[in-house]
């Protein structure tokens, strides 16, 4: 008997502990804010039903590749088409400058995808990462490009590496935050700061002149820009999408 007892205890802990790591901080309330959030300021960019307030990149339509379900946004790139013309990087209508911005992601098995923030919409750039840092979502364990040092979850890609590394595996949520306010720079991944940085500064300039984006006009120069959450053509869902202006 007292071993049957232990054994359910055992299972009771598990699934408390695997509920925990699929839950936002906002418990099962989707998509709202609290009546706390609401005094501080903080504004849903997500509604949990409909894609109003974004769209896709350099491009008015809402992108059909990116669906709204059970209060979830995700991309499925099976609806993407041979062209790619129901996908690309789905973009806030909105721009932004100092600011706390949250929201909940899981990423598919060997899935990749990310944030890109203060990207610049404009014809001149076919892509949101010309001119937005990235927050990098990826399955770290399966996925080959998390195989090099700054293209590993909630690092800010390509520029620094994230500490300490505390992704959840694919198939499960994360909540992460990104914080830029007059120049400095925080991510955060499950409750702990991971890359602490100032932008702008001749170190800033430094990392950008050693990195992929060294010959890209503009990256991470721009002091307002909007969010960008990206389409890699792997299946990547969003939830909990919640914005604070600082």
């Amino acid at each position: 008997m007292q071993k049957t007892f232990f054994l359910l205890l055992s299972a009771a802990v598990v699934a408390a502990c695997g509920a925990s790591r699929n839950s936002s901080n906002g418990g099962d309330k989707l998509n709202t804010l609290t009546a706390t959030e609401k005094k501080d300021g903080w504004q849903l960019l997500f509604d949990g039903t409909t894609k109003q307030g974004w769209h896709v990149f350099n491009n008015k339509t809402d992108g059909a590749a990116w669906k709204v379900e059970n209060g979830v946004l995700y991309m499925d790139p099976e609806v993407k088409g041979a062209k790619n013309e129901h996908g690309g990087d789905i973009i806030t209508e909105r721009t932004f400058e100092n600011f706390h911005f949250k929201l909940d992601w899981k990423i598919d098995t060997a899935g990749n995808s990310g944030i890109m923030f203060l990207s610049q919409e404009d014809p001149k750039y076919r892509y949101s990462f010309e001119t937005g840092p990235e927050m990098q979502i990826i399955d770290n364990a399966r996925h080959a490009d998390a195989k090099f040092v700054k293209h590993r979850a909630a690092d800010l890609y390509d520029l620094i590496a994230s500490a300490p590394e505390n992704v959840h595996p694919a198939l499960e949520w994360n909540h992460v935050e990104i914080i830029a306010d007059h120049g400095k720079l925080q991510l955060i991944q499950n409750g702990a700061v991971v890359v602490n940085t100032t932008m702008w500064d001749d170190n800033w300039k430094a990392l950008i002149a050693a990195s992929k984006f060294k010959n890209t006009p503009g990256f991470g120069m721009f002091r307002q820009g909007k969010i960008a959450l990206q389409d890699h053509g792997n299946k990547v869902w969003f939830r909990n999408i919640k914005i604070k202006q600082l």
